[in-house]
């Protein structure tokens, strides 16, 4: 499985689905019809791909436009692009300070404030808040279960093989143990600083 199946694998998935758990459900189905060795492929290219948005000002973004700080959440909100599919993980992990066009960000934005701004605030349906949260935790696990499934064993002897090849996740970020996203450290409370390395996200925040 080359990069470009990998990505195929991921659309699809989006495409012949509905929720995100049948979603899940589809490509653990679609990765155990395979041999072993995709399997691994397709987690190795999981791996490769999701490093490329542990970086600082990608973390920014998701801090200043969400509000949100938890590391882990960030992780989460890694494997949410990536289910966004190609085209849109690459505009923005080239550029992060493109979050802010995204049509599905805009469409959170408004809900939330939509949602702020009710005078009479209904109770949100847990499934739907679920689905529209910029978060896809379980995603990142699909290859875990396929690789039990075919193989029999411990999911963790696929971590083995793909480190065998010399492939490692930047995840989880631990900072007491060094790990922290990758780029030049910078300090969100510098107003000019943002506005250098994140315009839109500047601007936005100005509105």
């Amino acid at each position: 499985m080359d990069v470009d199946e990998f990505w195929d694998l991921i659309e699809r998935s989006g495409r012949e689905t509905d929720t995100r758990k049948t979603r899940v459900t589809w490509l653990e189905d679609e990765l155990s019809r395979r041999p072993v060795e995709e399997i691994i492929d397709y987690d190795s290219w999981w791996t490769i791909t999701h490093n490329r948005g542990c970086t600082i000002d990608l973390y920014a973004t998701y801090w200043f436009v969400f509000g949100m700080g938890s590391l882990d959440g960030f992780e989460y909100f890694v494997s949410w692009l990536v289910s966004l599919g190609r085209k849109t993980f690459d505009a923005i992990t080239d550029c992060p300070d493109r979050l802010i066009e995204q049509p599905q960000v805009l469409r959170l934005l408004e809900l939330e404030k939509s949602y702020a701004s009710s005078t009479k605030r209904r109770r949100q349906d847990p499934e739907q808040m679920r689905e529209e949260r910029p978060g896809f935790e379980q995603l990142a696990h699909v290859a875990y279960h396929a690789y039990e499934q075919v193989t029999g064993k411990d999911p963790d002897g696929l971590s083995e093989a793909v480190s065998a090849r010399g492939v490692s996740s930047g995840f989880p970020l631990i900072p007491a143990l060094g790990s922290i996203p990758h780029g030049e450290q910078w300090d969100f409370d510098d107003e000019q600083e943002l506005a250098r390395r994140l315009p839109r996200i500047a601007r936005y925040l100005d509105q």
